[in-house]
């Protein structure tokens, strides 16, 4: 059963990947993938299916490769071909011109394809918070979007931007004239160096950095203790992050993708079960799987996405309206420093459904299995240096 397939992205900036996905235009390279089979099969054989990662090999999406690795696709009947992602690739811009059958994607530059002609639907909402931080040493007093005033302050732009634009308009600052903003490079090494006070980080990725790093008075790694992070969930302008995209059209009127739709987001929710009750297994899928983070990295990564999942009161999967609506809210009316919002119109009622997932939901509910995860309980994660 195939797992994974590595392929040459090309080498274009990480830039022109998030800015295609601001316009809504596609990568001219799909990955190299072939269009994907029909979505019915022929009795007793698997439906082949292709996911299109966001991103290269890592524990934020390991819920799929466990779901490949423990065989829950192909006890729903699917032979699921994961696509990795890479610089200059737009999952949902690769979905939608139907290179793959699904895709994952963060909402507000999934709607921003969607408003320039994508038709696609989030059908599933992995992740119920954002992981979005903005990060300081703890000796600049930041520990809110208030306290930014008069700071440097980094961030990647080309679409993440908007959870700190909107956290400092909902504080009081104009970001104009209020702070000082610097274009970030997709590391931290600026803010080691000093010149970033407040940093952009994702949990489970560029704050692991900070702490996988020697603090040069200490010769010792960094611990918490030295930063202070504000949080967009805090501070009630945080945006949904990865979820499952589907094809709007095929959903509309293919009964065929529609109950593969089904067939595919169950073993998925399987899958981030299994990597939440285990989370040192399911690390290992993915560091089996080639990708170039190590082990402790990978660990907190699976340890910090299962936070981002856990509890999901509703079900895993389940959209929360009040969360998609203050995305939309703050996609709409929140303006970067070019004066540019995610969109400019409501996404219709298309944008999103729970109809497939609350199937997925009801089908793991008949066969026992704990879909809310009421009782979870993060592990202790010990960083190595550099994520070894």
């Amino acid at each position: 059963m195939r797992l994974t397939r590595r392929t040459a992205w090309g080498a274009a900036a990480v830039g022109v990947a998030a800015a295609l996905v601001l316009s809504g235009c596609s990568s001219d390279d799909d990955g190299g993938s072939d269009e994907p089979a029909a979505s019915d099969a022929a009795d007793g054989e698997l439906t082949p299916v292709k996911l299109q990662l966001q991103w290269f090999t890592q524990a934020q999406f390991a819920g799929y490769y466990a779901a490949v690795d423990q065989g829950y696709y192909e006890e729903e009947g699917l032979d699921v071909e994961i696509v990795e992602g890479g610089t200059d690739i737009v999952p949902q811009s690769v979905l939608a011109d139907g290179s793959v059958d699904y895709a994952i994607a963060w909402v507000p530059k999934a709607l921003a394809s969607r408003e320039q002609g994508a038709g696609i639907t989030d059908v599933a909402q992995i992740f119920q918070t954002s992981g979005t931080l903005q990060v300081a040493f703890a000796d600049k007093g930041i520990s809110s979007a208030a306290d930014l005033e008069g700071k440097t302050v980094g961030n990647w732009g080309y679409g993440n931007e908007f959870e700190l634009f909107a956290g400092m308009t909902k504080a009081g600052l104009d970001p104009a004239t209020d702070v000082t903003l610097v274009q970030q490079q997709f590391d931290m090494n600026a803010f080691l160096a000093g010149d970033i006070d407040a940093a952009q980080a994702m949990t489970y990725n560029e704050y692991a950095q900070l702490l996988e790093a020697e603090n040069p008075d200490t010769g010792e790694l960094y611990t918490a203790d030295d930063f202070t992070a504000v949080d967009w969930n805090d501070e009630g302008t945080a945006m949904l992050q990865d979820a499952i995209w589907a094809n709007s059209e095929k959903l509309a009127d293919d009964e065929a993708y529609q109950d593969t739709t089904v067939k595919f987001i169950k073993a998925s929710l399987k899958g981030w079960i299994y990597a939440r009750d285990n989370p040192e297994a399911a690390r290992d899928i993915v560091v089996a799987q080639g990708s170039q983070l190590g082990n402790s990295h990978q660990l907190w990564q699976t340890n910090e996405i299962n936070k981002l999942i856990w509890p999901s009161p509703d079900g895993i999967g389940m959209i929360d309206e009040a969360a998609w609506d203050q995305t939309v809210e703050v996609a709409l009316e929140t303006k970067n420093d070019q004066g540019a919002t995610v969109i400019t119109a409501e996404p219709d009622a298309d944008a999103y459904t729970n109809e497939y997932v609350e199937k997925a939901l009801a089908e793991l509910e008949d066969e026992g299995v704990d879909v809310s995860g009421e009782g979870f309980e993060p592990i202790e994660v010990t960083l190595e240096a550099g994520g070894n």
